[in-house]
Formats: structure tokens, sequence, C-alpha cells
């Protein structure tokens, strides 16, 4: 992992951070936040949501490879993912290069591929059951529309779109991923073979075409899989996701009695739809702006300084929930990468 494919997020995001700051916070209003022993019992739970969805990813992670992976090497696996996706569009995201992690770890290609279409499959399926639950509970007008000033029509009309785009796109990548593991998997094995059939990419045809065979065997194996299996995989992830949206709620306790909470919740989690289609690693930017309109209506302040403590609440919220996998992949992967690649190659030799 070269050094200028970290070094290019952080200045990203934290160029961003600064321009924030310097355009839309009052610093003299933020002097008018009281930092408390309670302010860091409720950071510190802040902390805890967000070890509490890596651990349900960790735990999801060993049910899907049937325990092949122990929980050191589950917790390499995700803070690897993790990282990758921070520095990468969530467009992207860890997803394509978590096989490789996976299949370091010890598990065959074709077996890596499926355990990662498989977790693909159940984090997108948390949204595709929440999204509408969300707006029948809530209703699209108190979702999409703030009190804050500019944030009326306009921005109701430009945020359902991007939503409505943003879940288009993770319910057909359910349906495709949920149609290849559980109906077709023959489908998936000619979609990669056929992939691999450009020019570019030749050379690994005979590497493809096991690929494709390991993970027609290994979706066969998926499927077999009692009713109790895919239960207590979803349930890790429901856990995991839900726990990871009541970050924003905890960091607003610490300063504020906050009573939407549920309101918060939901626009946090359409926040992550929305940053589906952010073209900047890890959404920077883009979340700290759109969530920071967001919560505006939950925080019980002045009119005239709520858009500058919302998005100073949105700052606190990415300091907790993106810097830190940055922080521990880039010190995780040199190690990783100098045992798993380098040391091999060498032996082989």
């Amino acid at each position: 992992m070269h050094p200028r494919r970290i070094i290019i997020p952080v200045v990203l995001g934290l160029g961003v951070v600064l321009w924030l700051i310097l355009r839309d916070i009052n610093i003299n209003v933020l002097k008018e936040i009281d930092f408390t022993w309670k302010s860091v019992f409720w950071l510190f739970l802040a902390w805890c949501c967000m070890i509490g969805r890596d651990l349900g990813y960790m735990i999801r992670i060993r049910i899907l490879s049937e325990n092949d992976l122990n929980w050191r090497q589950a917790f390499r696996v995700i803070m690897l993912w993790e990282f990758t996706s921070a520095i990468t569009p969530s467009t992207v995201g860890g997803t394509a290069v978590a096989v490789v992690f996976i299949h370091k770890e010890g598990l065959s290609v074709g077996r890596s591929t499926a355990v990662v279409l498989a977790t693909s499959f159940l984090d997108e399926l948390y949204f595709v059951i929440m999204f509408p639950l969300i707006l029948l509970i809530v209703g699209s007008d108190i979702l999409f529309t703030t009190s804050l000033e500019g944030s009326g029509g306009a921005l109701l009309n430009n945020l359902t779109f991007v939503a409505i785009a943003g879940y288009g796109l993770i319910l057909g990548w359910v349906l495709f991923v949920g149609y290849g593991l559980f109906f077709n998997p023959e489908g998936i094995r000619k979609t990669i073979i056929w992939v691999f059939k450009l020019p570019f990419l030749r050379r690994f045809n005979d590497s493809a075409v096991k690929a494709g065979n390991d993970i027609v065997e290994s979706s066969h194996e998926l499927k077999r899989k009692p009713f109790s299996f895919w239960v207590k995989a979803f349930t890790a992830t429901f856990l995991s996701w839900t726990s990871r949206y009541w970050v924003i709620n905890a960091i607003l306790m610490a300063f504020f009695a906050i009573s939407e909470h549920f309101l918060i919740f939901a626009r946090q989690l359409v926040t992550w739809i929305m940053m589906i289609l952010s073209p900047t690693p890890g959404g920077s930017g883009f979340a700290e702006i759109i969530l920071g309109r967001y919560i505006s209506d939950a925080i019980p302040v002045d009119a005239a300084h709520v858009g500058s403590i919302a998005l100073a609440m949105a700052i606190i919220w990415r300091i907790i929930s993106y810097y830190p996998y940055l922080i521990v992949g880039a010190s995780i992967i040199p190690g990783w990468i100098q045992r798993k690649f380098i040391k091999r190659s060498a032996k082989k030799r």
C-alpha cells in the first residue's frame, strides 16, 4: 500500500473539514457548548457503539467462515476492510479487495469470494429492509426536511432524489448477488470468466476459471446452510449497523438534552444510503455537510447558532466513525503485507 493512497484521503478529509469550519462554524458559538463529565461519558458510549459495530462484523465473518477465521484474523480482516473503504470512493468501497484479505488469512479464493458476497448481500439487505420501514414510520417530509434556513423544499427534492438513487443501486446489488448466490451461481461463474477474457485481464483467465468453480461450490454450500445460520448472520449484521447509527445520538447526548432519537437514527441511516453516490474517499465532505444539516432539528439551541453547532457535531461524528480506521488500518497493513506477501515470496525462491 503506497503511502500516497493513505495521505490523499486524510488530506482531502481534513481539508474539507477545515473549509467547513472556516465557512460555517462560528467559534464564538462553540464557546457556548459546555464540556462536562457527562460529555466524557456519552462520547465514551459513542466509541463503544463503534466498537460494537466492529464486533458485530467480526462475529458475522466468523459465522460465514464457519469459525475457520479466529478472532485475531477476523479483527485484521475487518480493520483492513474498513481501512480500504475509508481510502476509496463510497461507490467502490473495500469489497473489491476484501477477497484478498480473507484469502491471505487461509481460505480459498472461491470460498473467500463467497464469504465477501454473502457479507455484501447481508449489509445491503439491511438497508433494503430498513429504508422502507423508516419512510413508513417517519414519513418523507419529516425525514428529508429540516427547519434550518435554506433547507426547505429544494433540499427535500434533492435529498429525496439522491436517497432513492442510492437505494436503487443497493436494491439492484441485493437482487443480483442474491440471485447469484442462491439461485444461479453458474451465472456468476460465467460473468467472471467473461470479464477475465478481456485483453488486459486475459493472463488471469486460468485463475478466474478456478475462482469461478470455487464460487459455484461455495454457493452450493451456502444454499445448504440451515435457516438458523442466516438468522445468526443477519442478526450480527443488524446489531452491527444499528450500533453504528446510534453514534450520533450519543454524541448529541454529550452536550444536549435530546428527545428525537429515532428521527436522528433514521436520518443517519439515510445519510449512509446517500453516501453510496459520493465520489470522495469514505464520503469525505459529503457526510459532514449532509449530516450537519440533517441533525439541526434535533439540537435545542437558538436557530441562529444551530448551523454551526450541527456541523461541529457532524465533524465529531466523523472523527469517531471514520478517521480511526485510517489510523488502525495504516498501522496494520505494512506488517500484514510483509508477512503475507514479501516473506512468502522470499520462501518460494
